[in-house]
């Protein structure tokens, strides 16, 4: 899952600045899995989240997991091959409530959290992105307005290898946290079950510390290591759609975009929330859309975007 959750969402970090034409694809993506690997090493919030949150480890079998992960799995392979970028995070959530809810009933999943942690940060996450790009493009419209255009183009150009990296780094540092939730979440229901210590050693599983439970270092190590290979293996199908169907983008465009939906993201993983990071760039690119004028968006495409975050 975290593998494909690489290649699925490499888009997000690199359709604009492919789009625009600043870097190859190939250089885009490996410029990525770097970054992605560098940003999942940054904390463990959501993957606490992920593993603690929505239910109950003892309410968990390894066949629960298996199953979120397997129908998760299905889900991003279906929206990647018709190259609509859902979101990874809430097919993986979704799947776990589903998996859960055939074990346990509709009890055994924390409800509740669902809607603090994913449906009101799905909409305002995506707010955010719509309303801080748009923001931000409009002041630099007006900053720029006297500058020759060759001259804000080549600066953008060059602005949008940080910006890109910014958004590489902040969708690793949300995403691959995802996976390492699910898996140490499998090991909190091994522990739960009593089966420490007879297959698995003791460095292996998590530690409880102050009430809550760390994610172990070869977990984080895996899933870091997955994401990046994943985003290195590239998704020019999600690529298409973000960078040339939402909008036609501009390099200021495509570096706004990418700043905006960073800085979204990065927020939302030193929260501990784990947000689509497809929707905060989405969102993003849409935003800085708007801001030329609401016609610039092909807003038919942007509908089905939205229908896919529904269904996912």
């Amino acid at each position: 899952f975290d593998y494909i959750n690489g290649f699925h969402d490499a888009a997000n970090a690199i359709a604009t600045v492919v789009s625009t034409g600043v870097l190859p694809v190939r250089t885009a993506v490996l410029l990525a899995a770097v970054l992605d690997f560098t940003g999942a090493l940054t904390g463990t919030a959501v993957a606490k989240t992920i593993a603690a949150g929505f239910t109950d480890p003892k309410m968990v079998s390894q066949v629960v997991v298996l199953a979120a992960l397997c129908g998760a799995c299905f889900w991003n392979l279906f929206t990647w091959w018709f190259g609509i970028p859902s979101s990874s995070s809430h097919a993986l959530i979704g799947s776990l409530a589903g998996a859960v809810v055939a074990k346990g009933g509709f009890s055994a999943f924390n409800w509740t959290a669902l809607q603090r942690k994913v449906l009101v940060p799905l909409v305002s996450s995506t707010a955010a992105g719509v309303f801080i790009a748009r923001s931000l493009m409009t002041a630099l419209t007006w900053m720029l307005r006297r500058s020759r255009a060759a001259t804000v183009n080549r600066l953008a150009r060059r602005a949008q290898l940080v910006s890109s990296s910014l958004m590489a780094f902040a969708h690793g540092s949300n995403d691959a946290q995802k996976s390492m939730g699910i898996i140490t979440l499998a090991l909190l229901a091994f522990v739960a079950s009593g089966g420490e210590g007879h297959v698995l050693p003791a460095w292996m599983l998590p530690k409880q510390a102050a009430g809550q439970w760390s994610v172990p270092m070869w977990v984080i190590i895996a899933c870091a290591s997955a994401i990046a290979m994943g985003t290195a293996a590239g998704g020019q199908r999600i690529i298409k759609t973000m960078g040339t169907k939402i909008i036609r983008i501009s390099p200021i465009q495509g570096c706004v975009a990418e700043t905006s939906g960073g800085l979204t993201i990065l927020f939302a993983s030193w929260l501990g929330i784990p947000v689509s990071t497809t929707h905060c760039i989405s969102a993003s690119i849409m935003g800085v859309g708007a801001a030329k004028r609401l016609s610039a968006v092909r807003w038919g495409v942007a509908g089905n975007i939205v229908t896919a975050w529904v269904l996912t």
